[in-house]
């Protein structure tokens, strides 16, 4: 038995013979070699150097090297379950379809989420622990909303607690949380924080998907935004909202936020104030404006997000300063999230598949780095770099000309997460 003071040595592996996309920038790097050391990337290398003494020699047989992907907008607990299922299954039934579908995330090449509502906690404790395979995960915990809400997924005939009614069964299972009120608002906020919440979600305007809200309305008060933004604050954190139109996400700006969700509906006057002011735009490629798991209302609404998606895309590329990330924000759609990496290419006519690739890993790097203290994974993400967590994928053809290169398992040669290879068919 080793003694305390006595560590095991850390695994070294040498990744030779690839052409890098580091993350950051559209050009390739050739002539570097990758050395890995425990989790950590070590160095970028010249080509051509010893190649012994590594624990491990992996040869990409000039195949390009890229960080593993990052879903900035998840949810692992909602992504493949319907929502009635939501509502009436039992939480180990959902925590079991949650961790076949995070296993599944990683071998799509995607190995960080940040989960933007629902229970993963445990599963995120299992992943780190090593007892289950799957992406990091920076969990939001529930979602927080007001009465009537995005967040408000109760029947008709569900009375609200305070009006006879009982905790509805998403609540209890810790999908959501329905507040009125600051006080309430800071109680749901830290909550979430003391079960280990990287950052805050807040329910701030309409969706397409909740019963009871137009998809324009304006939810949760300036000083119940405030309050939140406030108590993320004093944890090191930050809040970011659901939101789709001009005036929801203003009032959230004013109030501290730091991140827009969605936002199909911005105006370029908002997209502007964002990137003046380094307000992040975490969007998703809504271009199908019918989806078969939804009713007619939900679809209806649906179309209204969809004919603003094409308008903000084009609009980013006027305000460079922008950060932008991609999500995909699939739920309650067992037969769609298998498409979770192949939605890039819906972006493919307003964006090059290098712009693409940025959002969906470099760029949502540095947007995790804003949970602070609160990060559970301090460090670099999604960019190939000394120092950087080791997640390169090693890919069959080439992502920066075709995107949908990326999409497709069979291209995914070798998978990696900390260092750890989770798939090598070379």
């Amino acid at each position: 038995m080793l003694s305390a003071d006595k560590k095991v040595p850390e695994k070294t592996m040498l990744i030779m013979n690839v052409k890098i996309f580091d993350g950051t920038s559209e050009k390739l790097i050739s002539g570097k070699d990758v050395t890995i050391k425990g989790k950590k990337i070590d160095k970028l290398v010249d080509t051509g150097g010893d190649d012994s003494g590594y624990d491990q020699v992996i040869d990409g047989g000039g195949r390009i090297l890229m960080p593993g992907l990052i879903e900035s907008h998840a949810h692992l607990t909602w992504a493949s379950i319907a929502m009635t299922d939501l509502k009436n299954s039992l939480p180990s039934y959902e925590q079991v379809v949650a961790t076949v579908q995070a296993k599944n995330m990683l071998m799509r090449g995607v190995t960080s989420v940040r989960d933007m509502g629902g229970p993963v906690f445990g599963l995120k404790r299992a992943i780190d622990e090593g007892i289950v395979p799957g992406p990091r995960i920076y969990p939001s915990g529930t979602f927080v909303s007001q009465t009537s809400g995005h967040g408000d997924f109760r029947d008709q005939n569900e009375q609200h607690p305070l009006f006879g009614g009982q905790r509805f069964a998403m609540e209890r299972k810790g999908h959501t949380c329905i507040v009125d009120g600051v006080p309430l608002v800071l109680a749901a906020v830290r909550e979430n924080l003391r079960h280990g919440a990287s950052q805050v979600k807040l329910m701030v305007g309409g969706s397409y998907t909740s019963p009871t809200d137009p998809i324009e309305s304006t939810q949760l008060s300036f000083d119940e935004i405030k309050a939140a933004v406030d108590a993320a604050a004093d944890f090191g954190t930050y809040v970011a909202v659901h939101v789709y139109t001009p005036r929801g996400a203003n009032r959230a700006i004013d109030a501290g936020v730091k991140v827009i969700e969605h936002g199909q509906l911005l105006d370029e006057k908002t997209l502007k104030r964002m990137a003046d002011e380094g307000v992040w735009l975490s969007t998703q490629p809504f271009t199908t404006c019918h989806e078969p798991q939804l009713d007619e209302v939900s679809n209806a609404k649906l179309a209204i997000v969809c004919q603003g998606t094409e308008f903000v895309y084009k609009t980013i590329k006027k305000y460079p300063k922008l950060k932008v990330t991609y999500g995909t924000d699939i739920f309650n759609d067992p037969d769609n999230i298998e498409n979770q990496v192949k939605w890039l290419a819906r972006l493919s006519e307003w964006h090059s598949p290098g712009e693409l690739l940025i959002m969906a890993t470099g760029n949502a790097g540095e947007l995790l780095k804003l949970s602070g203290i609160r990060n559970p994974y301090p460090g670099d993400l999604g960019i190939v770099k000394e120092g950087a967590f080791a997640d390169p994928l090693i890919v069959e053809g080439n992502p920066l000309e075709d995107i949908k290169v990326v999409g497709e398992l069979e291209n995914l040669r070798v998978i990696m997460k900390d260092g750890k290879i989770h798939k090598n068919t070379l």
